[in-house]
């Protein structure tokens, strides 16, 4: 059986939300334009699961019924920007066992200041009791580190990372629905004001308030544009976080999940990676083995991504899209799926095969969760 998604929504991404605006608000929004492009009604959904860390005191079910489903497989995802990859995993799995027939996966997040606060300061006890009391603002000062070590490893530059950030601003210029969409010059990047050395203001994801879902069932052999999902895997505490960071989950699952899939990361015509900082991007892309490993990465880096050879983040990414809470993860997903049914509009690329990555939940030092799923342009 082949699992596939056949609808994507969106609530608006902003910096700035209206008054009155709810988390379980945005969520439902998205969900509703989710099934409006797949065409069906939320009498048709038999399944939902959702990511968010603020949609408290209320829960999945709560949500749900709040939106009219009456269910038969129901799941709540708490990790992230890894929750994307863990609920698909989920939901394919349960439409292969019969245990739901149409499943929609949703994300969001009400980011204004307050809330953006608590979470940095609250995100889990390790935070809490011992990175909140230091003199640092959420983890920038991490990734920094984490940066650095990458750079002297790597041989990587500033400018190298530039080269991320600014592609994907080209990108995110051709999707109205990106909060920034302004070119960016290496000199505007270079000049940014630092947050923690050696990242500028660029080099850190903003947070946006915005919801987004996508709509999963059987393959319905009609015809329907659809992006098939041919391999997902996730890993979990993969080195316990004994190791230096430069390595993430993704390393130990990219072989099985390209064995599974039938194709290589040289097949890739599209690769939407979970990028809070352009260090992951690299980082995320070289365990992928979309980078190969014996290519120098800031070659790589100018010739496939610079030069936009290598669609990379094709709605901008989170760099200029926005970062919508637990929804970083989904923005990959519903991106690599707009671009495989053929709705992503002035940006559309013609891509047969996509890999989406997500990334998160920092616990002492960097993201402790990693998910990749392997997508295919449905005949």
């Amino acid at each position: 059986m082949t699992v596939s998604i056949i609808g994507t929504g969106q609530s608006a991404y902003t910096r700035h939300p209206r008054a009155g605006t709810t988390t379980s608000g945005v969520i439902s929004r998205a969900v509703r334009n989710a099934l409006t492009e797949a065409g069906l009604t939320p009498a048709d959904v038999d399944g939902f699961a959702v990511s968010s860390f603020t949609l408290g005191p209320d829960h999945a079910i709560d949500l749900a019924w709040r939106m009219g489903l009456k269910l038969t497989w129901l799941m709540q995802d708490t990790n992230g920007g890894a929750s994307a990859g863990g609920m698909l995993q989920h939901a394919v799995r349960a439409i292969e066992a019969g245990d739901a027939k149409v499943i929609v996966l949703a994300t969001g997040d009400l980011m204004e200041g307050q809330a953006f606060a608590e979470l940095v300061a609250n995100y889990n006890s390790a935070t809490r009791d011992h990175l909140s009391p230091l003199p640092m603002n959420g983890p920038n000062a991490l990734f920094a580190m984490l940066t650095t070590k990458q750079m002297e490893t790597l041989g990587l530059t500033r400018e190298d990372y530039g080269h991320i950030a600014i592609a994907q601003r080209e990108w995110a210029g051709l999707n109205p629905d990106a909060v920034y969409r302004n070119a960016l010059t290496m000199d505007e990047y270079l000049g940014a004001p630092v947050v923690a050395t050696p990242l500028g203001r660029f080099d850190c994801v903003p947070p946006v308030t915005g919801a987004d879902a996508v709509v999963l069932t059987a393959d319905p052999g009609d015809g329907t544009p659809r992006a098939n999902v041919l391999s997902v895997r996730a890993s979990y505490n993969a080195d316990q976080q004994a190791g230096d960071g430069l390595a993430t989950g993704l390393r130990s699952i990219a072989g099985p999940a390209w064995n599974e899939s039938g194709i290589g990361p040289e097949d890739v015509g599209l690769a939407c990676v979970y990028d809070d900082y352009p260090s992951m991007v690299v980082a995320q892309l070289a365990d992928l083995g979309v980078l190969p490993a014996e290519e120098d990465p800031s070659i790589f880096i100018k010739r496939r991504i610079a030069t936009r050879e290598l669609p990379v983040n094709t709605s901008g990414g989170q760099l200029s899209a926005g970062q919508a809470g637990a929804s970083g993860g989904m923005h990959g997903l519903v991106e690599a799926a707009r671009q495989l049914r053929g709705t992503a509009g002035l940006r559309q690329v013609h891509a047969q095969h996509a890999v989406v990555s997500g990334y998160g939940m920092v616990l002492y030092r960097y993201g402790a969760c990693a998910t990749m799923a392997v997508l295919e342009r449905g005949e």
